[in-house]
């Protein structure tokens, strides 16, 4: 009687799929994980290393150097430049004129 009732039950099957299909997912986290890890690991030994034998340029004083390559070279324009000429986007419409019929 039990086993007869047992085989045809079939919440067991269900739990058993949704275990199976758990274990299936943890298990592709992990595997995508473990492959991420590698690849960030590297790359952030690269960036350290790129960071580490970088140099910055120094500025030194605003407006000196120029010959020698240190700070801003400012250089004379000349004349002035002209004022900017201001350019609508669209063109404005033409004026409507309403005339209200009397009531």
């Amino acid at each position: 009687m039990f086993l007869s009732k047992f085989l045809v039950d079939e919440d067991g099957a269900v739990t058993t799929d949704w275990v199976v299909l758990t274990a299936a997912i943890v298990g592709l986290g992990l595997a995508v994980v473990a492959s991420l890890r590698s690849g960030a690991g590297a790359l952030g030994t690269d960036i350290s290393t790129a960071l580490t034998s970088a140099s910055v340029a120094t500025l030194g004083t605003l407006g000196a150097g120029g010959a020698s390559g240190d700070g801003i070279i400012i250089t004379d324009p000349g004349e002035p430049m002209p004022e900017p000429e201001i350019i609508p986007l669209m063109p404005s419409p033409p004026p409507v004129l309403i005339i209200a019929e009397p009531v």
